[in-house]
């Protein structure tokens, strides 16, 4: 056909600058998996997860060989779950009057730049939604802003990865705006002579902190905790280190996903990876790697208030998974298709006309699906 979005280019590009855009911290930061290509909207792409090895023993010479040593492989996996589009439409007439006053093109990239932030935005939620329900555990004061005068918090954060054996490399901690400014006012990190950098003092760059690469996301999730209260343990033999799965009792309300939990005599703060819908007694899990220190019976259970979820990881703990939606092998009615990279977040977006009478409809379109696949490798700073 004599129509194509070739023409479009330079307004394409030229639109990704144009308008606001949210500040975007977890899609740099966790891991992309191109194998996402392969899979439909709805299937599952599927990784190894492999048990603790806890079968130790001594050396002992012998005549006979040692039994086999069988473990159980499980998986962990994501599935593609969205397929979206952020549309705008033109009627010719509405194309003649603009090109009297501000110009349709002008119009036009302001709406691409409008469609590709409202994805980025959306994947930007979905990710840290994730991220929070898929931590190990969590650090701080709800509703206190962290780095109020010090990097303790960093620090500990820091230490719930590294006793939960989180590699060292490619750690990142994404934070919100509001702990973004605390952290800019710490005096020993603008100050020159103690920081050994002017980065921070002279252009509000965000130095890595303890191992981290600090970065800041508009999309940080703030949590409103479950309705729960008043419950207790429930096991008369208690609970081992390491036990995920807790009975509780007595209480009222519920146990949500991402719930952050304290029990009496233990100051860990743990996160609940399955609820329990209340009232009475019955089950949560706890996230991996589970109970830090042994739990008695009739221990009492406090509930985390509500609070912002920075959050701290490893990049190979969290899995965005990204595609352009498919297009049947015959083609659809769209007059062309482009693709289109945003350079703020680094994703690929399918850029496709479709045309109707005297009037044509755009549509910037991807599918994702987000994964943590560690829960280990990934921890709360509360704020």
């Amino acid at each position: 056909m004599a129509n194509s979005l070739t023409n479009l280019i330079p307004d394409i590009y030229a639109a990704l600058d144009v308008v606001s855009r949210e500040l975007v911290g977890f899609i740099p930061a966790v891991a992309r998996d191109s194998r996402a290509d392969q899979v439909a909207i709805g299937q599952t792409l599927r990784g190894p997860a492999t048990p603790a090895n806890a079968a130790g023993g001594n050396v002992t010479p012998a005549m006979a060989l040692p039994s086999a040593a069988d473990q159980t492989i499980t998986n962990k996996d994501v599935t593609i779950s969205k397929s979206r589009y952020f549309p705008f439409s033109w009627s010719g007439e509405e194309q003649k009057a603009m090109d009297y006053g501000p110009g349709f093109l002008t119009i036009q990239q302001d709406q691409i730049a409008q469609a590709i932030r409202a994805a980025v935005n959306e994947i930007e939620a979905d990710l840290a939604d994730a991220s929070h329900k898929g931590a190990s555990r969590a650090y701080g004061a709800a509703a206190t802003t962290p780095f109020a005068s010090s990097l303790i918090d960093p620090a500990n954060v820091k230490k719930i990865l590294d006793d939960n054996g989180t590699p060292a490399s490619d750690r990142h901690l994404v934070i919100n705006t509001t702990a973004g400014a605390a952290l800019r006012t710490l005096a020993q990190l603008t100050k020159a002579n103690e920081a050994g950098d002017t980065s921070l003092l002279r252009r509000g760059t965000l130095l890595d902190l303890h191992g981290f690469a600090i970065r800041e996301s508009a999309q940080v999730k703030t949590f409103t905790k479950g309705t729960g209260a008043t419950y207790n343990v429930d096991l008369i033999g208690g609970y081992a280190i390491g036990d995920t799965t807790i009975h509780v009792e007595v209480g009222t309300g519920t146990f949500l996903a991402g719930d952050v939990i304290t029990f009496a005599g233990d100051t860990n703060k743990y996160v609940v990876a399955t609820g329990f819908a209340g009232d009475g007694d019955g089950d949560i899990v706890l996230a991996q790697p589970g109970l830090r220190q042994t739990l008695a019976n009739d221990v009492a259970i406090t509930f985390i208030a509500t609070h912002a979820a920075n959050v701290g990881f490893c990049r190979n703990a969290i899995l965005l998974a990204t595609r352009l939606p498919a297009v049947p092998k015959e083609g659809d009615l769209a007059i062309d298709h482009m693709v289109v990279e945003d350079p703020v977040s680094g994703l690929v977006f399918d850029f496709a006309a479709y045309p109707g009478f005297r009037m044509i409809v755009y549509h910037v379109s991807i599918a994702w699906g987000v994964k943590v696949f560690k829960p280990e490798h990934v921890a709360i700073l509360l704020g």
